[in-house]
Order: structure tokens, then sequence, then C-alpha cells
């Protein structure tokens, strides 16, 4: 017995909000995966890398605000 897209879509939605997210995310690779070039696999490589260390801990987010004010600052 195949699942509709209408089930699909009810169980996913049922999901935590992480595991929603990834669940997004694999589904968007497995999209893009065949129908990329090699920059646009680089690029996505280094989003993954900075998202990964985001979520580590690695790296300390600062709101897109902050980081603006930051820059403007720097160069006046």
């Amino acid at each position: 017995m195949s699942t509709s897209i209408e089930q699909l879509l009810t169980q996913a939605l049922a999901l935590p909000g992480e595991s929603r997210a990834r669940l997004a995310e694999l589904l968007v690779e497995s999209l893009e995966a065949n129908d990329i070039g090699p920059i646009e696999k680089a690029w996505i490589a280094e989003a993954k890398r900075r998202r990964d260390d985001v979520r580590t801990s690695r790296v300390e987010p600062i709101a897109g605000e902050e980081a603006l004010l930051d820059v403007r600052n720097s160069i006046t």
C-alpha cells in the first residue's frame, strides 16, 4: 500500500520542529543533488559547515542588525 502525499504531509507535520527542519533539508538536498555544478556544491558545503558551526556552538551568531552596525561603524 503506497502512502499518499497528504498522508506523508500529515505525518511530517506531527514531527517536532527540529525533525521537520531536518526532513526539509534532506528533501531539498535530494532535489539539488543532480542539478548543481561544482561551484554550487562548494557553496552548499560551506553553508552546511557554517550551520554546523552554529549548531555545535563553535561560533556564536549575532543579529543581522548588530552585524551591519558593526560594519558601518568600522568604515566611518
